[in-house]
């Protein structure tokens, strides 16, 4: 975690209350186990670390997503899974992103001071125009927004991947050209990047991603996992002959889930020789059932009860739209709007 001198804003609100996390996930389908070892896993352990707050990216998704009724089953969808897999609302504010609507508002004071060519620089949109996408005003404007979500809670930290750092990075730069101009407002955000979270491999060993149809998904049935497992793709060497362990898309997904001892174990088998991927898919497998089985035991209790679950939405987005509130205060006052 890249660790700048703190401003004044930030040491006098780090003084009144704990170290604020921030980090939102788009309601763009069942998440996969790309989705869950990626954000989902590390945003459940980091609630222990201090005051959470996790968002359904709706107003992101819109960006996609034009169906009324796939985004909300989408987002109810992404909730239910999200605590089923360990978050707690006792711990971290959940909430859905449109339930904040300040948040837009704070996305278009930041555009008035945004270069045209800070956001044309950023890698996603580009990378989506290289691949032919027409992209939308939304997609190009997403940086705006995301650096509305993180600065409207007054967020210190944000775990993200390697290829969203650029994003904290404007974040930040917008942040600071605010506070150079209008007086110091915002606090200044640092990314925090998960240097041991491995590329998830796909069916493939593509990165695991919807786009390219090699996901794992976390809740679907278990024969189903069983026999997506099976079609991974590995190379032709022989069940006697030796194999790398490190080249396998098996074994990468395994460490995932098995303890150390079990990892070494399973590499040491691999270099003998004398066993055959279909084994080793085997062996994956029972892991995966049996790291997901409580998960899905508490799924079908949430799911059971679909009021409490939008109960948890609605007081996470009022909890959260205070804290929003009180800083758009603070960035009107100091811009000299009403």
């Amino acid at each position: 975690m890249v660790v700048p001198a703190r401003s004044r804003l930030k040491e006098r609100i780090m003084a009144e209350r704990p170290l604020r996390i921030l980090s939102g996930i788009q309601p763009t389908g069942s998440p996969h186990l790309g989705n869950y070892f990626g954000m989902m896993k590390p945003a459940i352990e980091l609630q222990e670390k201090g005051e959470a707050f996790y968002f359904i990216a709706d107003f992101h998704a819109l960006t996609s997503i034009q169906d009324r009724t796939l985004l909300r089953e989408n987002s109810k969808r992404m909730a239910l899974d999200f605590l089923a897999c360990g978050l707690d609302p006792e711990k971290a504010v959940f909430f859905r992103q449109s339930d904040v609507p300040e948040v837009t508002e704070l996305a278009w004071i930041l555009s008035t001071l945004a270069p045209l060519g800070l956001l044309e620089r950023c890698h996603s949109y580009k990378d989506k125009v290289a691949k032919g996408m027409t992209p939308n005003t939304g997609l190009f404007t997403y940086p705006l927004l995301m650096a509305a979500d993180i600065l409207i809670y007054d967020s210190h930290v944000v775990p993200v991947g390697k290829d969203q750092k650029q994003h904290v990075e404007v974040t930040r730069d917008l942040a600071q050209r605010f506070n150079r101009i209008f007086g110091e407002s915002l606090v200044i955000p640092e990314p925090l990047i998960r240097e041991d979270t491995a590329v998830v491999p796909g069916l493939d060993g593509q990165k695991m991603s919807k786009s390219y149809d090699n996901t794992i998904m976390l809740f679907e049935s278990p024969a189903q996992q069983r026999k997506k497992v099976m079609r991974i793709v590995t190379d032709s060497t022989p069940v006697e002959g030796a194999k790398d362990p490190d080249k396998c898309n098996v074994f990468a997904l395994y460490k995932l889930f098995a303890e150390p001892v079990e990892i070494e174990e399973l590499a040491a088998r691999y270099r003998a020789g004398g066993m055959g991927y279909g084994e080793a898919k085997k062996l994956l497998n029972e892991k995966l059932q049996r790291y997901f089985e409580p998960m899905r035991a508490r799924r079908e209790e949430l799911a059971a009860n679909p009021k409490q679950i939008e109960d948890i939405l609605e007081e996470g987005g009022r909890r959260a739209r205070l804290i929003a509130r009180r800083t758009l205060d603070r960035v009107r006052s100091q811009i000299g709007l009403a």
